[in-house]
């Protein structure tokens, strides 16, 4: 019987749970496995053949070659992991975030630090 989950109905929000952790175990892997310089240069020579290591799905071995972060997250990837390959590619935290939320880095930077989005943003309370 699946758990009751209020927090499902945060828009643009994917929640990463027990479940969403499950559905990306390897693509959190192998995102992790870019912490080591000698994983990078070999994920930088020939992505294909590096993510083709990892049993991971086709659909998230296309989103990562894509760097679409929000379907990389949708399919059990998390932040924290696949910033790692937002490094590789030379790519700060806030360029990353930015580019999920259709913003410019400095758009993404000053809607921080003017506080975020609004709490009610997108949800019918």
């Amino acid at each position: 019987m699946p758990l009751d989950k209020p927090y499902k109905d945060v828009p643009g929000t994917t929640i990463f749970d027990a479940e969403q952790s499950r559905k990306g175990y390897w693509l959190n892997q192998f995102a992790m496995s870019l912490m080591k310089a000698e994983n990078r240069e070999r994920f930088k020579k020939d992505e294909r053949a590096y993510l083709d290591e990892w049993s991971m799905t086709e659909d998230q071995k296309q989103a990562v070659l894509a760097r679409d972060m929000n379907r990389m997250i949708a399919l059990g990837g998390n932040i924290y992991f696949l910033a790692k390959i937002g490094a590789t590619d030379g790519k700060s935290f806030q360029q990353m975030a930015g580019s999920m939320t259709g913003m410019t880095e400095e758009e993404y930077r000053n809607m921080m630090i003017a506080g975020g989005r609004d709490p009610k943003w997108g949800r019918e309370l």
